[in-house]
């Protein structure tokens, strides 16, 4: 160790040496030529050639002086300074800053890799702080030992590391959901036919059995446990004795593996998510396991942060479980699509495409692809991307299949690749102000719109129909002295955000769809309409230019429908039926304060048991519809349609009371998901859970076991062991299977409508969080509008 630390420190010294020497250099003489005065300067130029060295040191005085004059005028960016903050979340918020706690030696002075999970986990905590308006400041800690004293401390909010969740550490932390399960390894050198290099490397080589190998680890790191443990137990794989030689100096784990290649350490210990990317860098090494039990590696908070743990659970359950929606981007057209039996759609969320009311996903659009996709033999996945995401792009990416969102047929959008299918609904854009401008309503939109500013997202197309208007109005202004329009482009604003922010006079135009704003007529009157700025325009639903067989199907599918009995019934319901328009989109799900009248005891049972309450709510309104006396045909009760059995099982009766029955449910998911392997992945886990609370586990483990020797992922749920579930209603499958026949179509059904509500409920929160950002952007615009006008 000595000698590696050596090695690194003598390097420096000499760098820093030689950095030293050259500015004395420099400075000397620039010193002397001052002095020397032009005609030295020009004397010795004169007995030199080209490229001689008092040309060179002159330059480099005048260079070195330019940088100091410029370092002199541009002020630094004040340094960060710390301070002792055992709050929670909201004192976070207070400073504005989510300090991440990391030991120094980490990877930041290794060469990064792909899939190096240090690397990702930096990255999404980082966008947790971002998510949450937070900056971002990393504090050091000399060694792991420092890192729970830190945080308890004060001097940081989060362990965002490869941290280990051990029950020693539990006793003084508050740890979220566990990010992954690994392997501790044992990394050792490989038997080589040449002679070792140092005496550790000898004793890992040629030790006897009985002898223990030093195994070099950080300092307070929880391999020192592990080893300890292994002494006292015979659970130790390796069948040799180890002895921790503790490192106190920061050291990376670069350097680890390097000290065992080299013979300065015998052995050392990583996780196995860590090795599975470092050790191709080390051919000379090799990893053993060195016990059958998976580690749990988790981030951790102070022990009463429980706000700021719940708010962490919630974003790493939503995080892996979106990641794993778009880990299957690809380009595809009908047969691709038709072999995955499923049709991504990307869509917003809003009144006339997608919402959910009460736990029901429905939307013009939602509908009319829901028939489609039952028709095909199809399921339905909708996707739904932020915002200031522009949906061609994300058509393009492969992101989803086909773009379904109340889509204006444009030139411009034309010539972003997008095809378009046969029209189903035509529009105009019609320009809307707050009420009290009802009287101006007889002045036409082009003359009205002279000086005015007129707010509007740039990714809609009512921005281009602005820029076309106010070419116009170009040369006819000019000539009175006035300006054309002034159009506001408002980044990721929905068409309800900037109604609402007309209505309250932050900004006097904006302008909407007439489809959204027949809608929103009917049970709101703090705006109105003040004339069209465009003609009639056709929307359609979009695709590629690569995929004509799914183009022939939509529009063989609105050819069919288009004006028919099912089309002109759900036109109606969502936009002529004024009983159903105040029911549904007047009461549709705006905000995640509320998403079901037992949120607070979803909550108080859910976060203790690292759930995301919303999850729980989802699974809670497929069981019972938010029915407290809910019953069903085999007996299982309460708002969880928890069996009496199992509620005694878990020490739980009076299952038709709220409390109960959430409890009961939430303590029965708890137990399938510690039957399931921990190596599973984070999200796989959550859907497999969920498939055996419905299923039961046996019936799960069965369609796993199906799965593999059909050939597919028995680790995955969605397109795989979900397809086994299938065919588990099928004699030639279920006579083979250990717990027999299952009504497979139930669990696969009930598994991907608890995520796709989930998913609904995500949608929300993330238009909730833009609507809060955009508040405070409207807020500073009106004030500049404000001081204009004075």
């Amino acid at each position: 160790m000595a000698g590696l630390l050596g090695k690194r420190t003598q390097e420096k010294d000499c760098l820093e040496t030689v950095r030293a020497g050259w500015v004395v250099v420099i400075a000397l003489l620039g010193v002397l030529l001052a002095a020397c005065g032009d005609a030295t300067r020009e004397e010795t130029a004169g007995g030199i050639e080209n490229g001689s060295p008092a040309e060179a040191t002159e330059e480099a005085t005048e260079e070195a002086t330019e940088e100091r004059a410029s370092q002199a005028s541009e002020p630094e960016a004040p340094a960060f300074t710390n301070y002792i903050n055992q709050g929670d979340l909201a004192e976070i918020h207070q400073h504005g800053t989510l300090r991440l706690l990391a030991p120094k030696g980490l990877e930041e002075v290794s060469l990064p890799r792909d899939g190096l999970p240090t690397v990702e986990w930096r990255a999404l905590a980082e966008k947790f702080a971002e998510q949450r308006g937070l900056a971002v400041q990393w504090i050091y800690v000399d060694s792991f030992a420092d890192l729970i004293p830190a945080l308890r401390e004060g001097q940081g909010d989060v362990i965002a590391v490869n941290f280990t969740r051990t029950e020693q550490r539990a006793e003084q932390v508050l740890y979220v959901r566990p990010l992954k399960y690994v392997q501790e390894q044992l990394i050792t050198r490989r038997v080589q036919g040449s002679a070792p290099k140092s005496a550790a490397a000898a004793e890992s080589i040629s030790a006897p059995i009985s002898a223990p190998i030093k195994v070099a680890v950080r300092k307070g790191s929880a391999f020192e446990e592990t080893i300890s443990e292994l002494a006292e137990s015979s659970s130790n794989k390796s069948q040799v004795s180890l002895q921790a030689q503790i490192l106190d100096e920061p050291i990376s784990q670069d350097e680890l593996l390097g000290g065992v290649a080299d013979g300065t350490f015998a052995a050392t210990i990583i996780d196995s998510n860590l090795s599975a990317v470092l050790l191709e860098d080390f051919p000379t090494l090799k990893a053993e396991n060195l016990t059958d039990r998976g580690r749990a590696i988790a981030w951790a908070v102070r022990s009463d942060a429980a706000a700021l743990g719940q708010a962490l659970n919630e974003f790493l359950t939503e995080e892996h479980l979106v990641a794993a929606q778009q880990r299957n981007n690809a380009r595809r057209d009908w047969a691709q699509i038709k072999e995955s039996k499923t049709l991504r759609v990307l869509t917003r969320n809003h009144p006339a495409s997608y919402f959910m009311w009460r736990g029901e996903l429905m939307g013009f659009d939602y509908d009319l692809l829901k028939r489609f996709a039952e028709d095909h033999g199809l399921r339905l996945s909708m996707v739904v991307p932020g915002h200031d995401v522009d949906l061609a792009e994300a058509l393009a990416e492969g992101k989803g299949d086909v773009i379904a969102a109340s889509l204006t047929v444009t030139d411009a959008r034309k010539q972003q690749g997008l095809v378009f299918t046969r029209p189903y609904m035509q529009v105009t854009e019609q320009l809307i102000a707050a009420a009290d401008k009802a009287q101006e309503m007889m002045v036409p939109v082009a003359e009205r719109l002279i000086g005015q500013s007129v707010a509007v997202n740039p990714l809609n197309s009512y921005y281009s129909s602005l820029e076309a208007l106010a070419a116009l109005q170009a040369d006819v202004v000019e000539s009175e002295g006035s300006k054309p329009v002034n159009i506001l482009p408002i980044q990721g604003a929905t068409t309800e955000q900037l109604i609402d922010a007309v209505a309250e006079g932050r900004y006097d135009y904006t302008v909407a769809d007439s489809h959204l704003v027949q809608i929103e007529q009917t049970y709101r009157d703090d705006f109105v309409v003040v004339g069209d700025l465009s003609e009639e325009q056709a929307i359609a639903w979009a695709v590629r230019k690569d995929q004509p067989e799914l183009l022939g199907k939509l529009n063989g599918f609105l050819n069919e429908y288009y004006r028919g009995l099912f089309f002109n019934v759900t036109y109606n319901k969502y936009f002529k039926e004024e009983k159903f328009i105040k029911g549904k989109q007047g009461e549709r799900l705006r905000d995640t304060t509320e998403l079901s009248p037992y949120d607070p005891l979803v909550r108080k049972h859910a976060v203790p048991a690292d759930l995301d309450w919303r999850m729980v709510v989802s699974q809670m309104y497929q069981e019972s519809r938010f029915n407290p006396k809910a019953r069903s045909f085999a007996g299982a009760r309460g708002l969880m349609q928890v069996m009496p059995r199992t509620g005694k099982q878990l020490g739980i009766s009076d299952l038709y009371h709220p409390e109960n029955s959430i409890r009961a449910g939430v303590s029965y998911l708890g137990w399938l998901e510690e039957r399931f392997p921990s190596s599973l992945p984070f999200d796989q886990k959550i859907y497999f859970s969920l498939a055996a609370y419905n299923a039961g586990h046996g019936h799960v483990r069965d369609a796993r076991v199906l799965a593999k020797k059909l050939g597919k992922d028995p680790n995955r749920w969605f397109d795989n062991v979900e397809e086994a579930m299938l065919l588990l209603s099928k004699p030639q499958y279920y006579k083979k299977a250990r717990f027999g026949y299952v009504r497979g179509r139930e669990p696969v059904n009930y598994v991907r409508e608890i995520r796709d509500r989930y998913f609904g409920y995500l949608s929300v929160a993330k238009k909730e969080r833009l609507g809060e950002s955009l508040g405070e952007q409207l807020g500073e615009q009106s004030g500049e509008k404000a001081a204009e006008q004075l």
